[in-house]
């Protein structure tokens, strides 16, 4: 894919920022940012927007399959659309996250103020113009907040 523009690209770096700083104040796991790959278990390579991963798998992996594309799907993961995204490869992908063993996904849609979560075995909840997200149980304690995002 093509980078992203310069106002998604904003918004990206202030979302991973804030998972990042929730991140490295508990431990819990790792988070990622757009640039980094991962083998997902269906051998599809992806690279969410931002994305978590627990402690307990990230663990699990070798020091040679952290130094490439890890051989897991993300526990978390999040897809923050730009204008030139198609929404239905969007809503593909994140469904594929999902399938591959995915926990929580988040959709940002900011030309719509929408965001779409996607829960393992559950259906899609689509909240309208939310000013923030909560990482509920699997992220405890994370509150992303959208105001600098919209």
């Amino acid at each position: 894919m093509p980078p992203t523009g310069s106002e998604t690209g904003d918004r990206n770096a202030d979302l991973t920022y804030q998972l990042r700083a929730w991140s490295r104040q508990n431990k819990l796991g790792k988070s990622f940012d757009s640039s980094t790959g991962f083998t997902l278990p269906n051998g599809a390579e992806r690279s969410p927007d931002a994305s978590w991963v627990k402690m307990e798998r990230w663990s699990t992996l070798t020091p040679a399959e952290k130094e490439r594309f890890a051989p897991l799907c993300p526990d978390f993961v999040v897809k923050l659309m730009s204008p030139s995204d198609s929404t239905e490869k969007t809503h593909a992908k994140m469904r594929e996250y999902m399938d591959n063993g995915a926990k929580l996904g988040w959709l940002i849609n900011r030309q719509e103020q929408q965001v779409e979560i996607y829960r393992s075995n559950r259906e899609v909840e689509i909240l309208q113009n939310p000013q923030t997200l909560s990482g509920e149980d699997l992220l405890p304690g994370f509150v992303l907040d959208l105001t600098e995002i919209w």
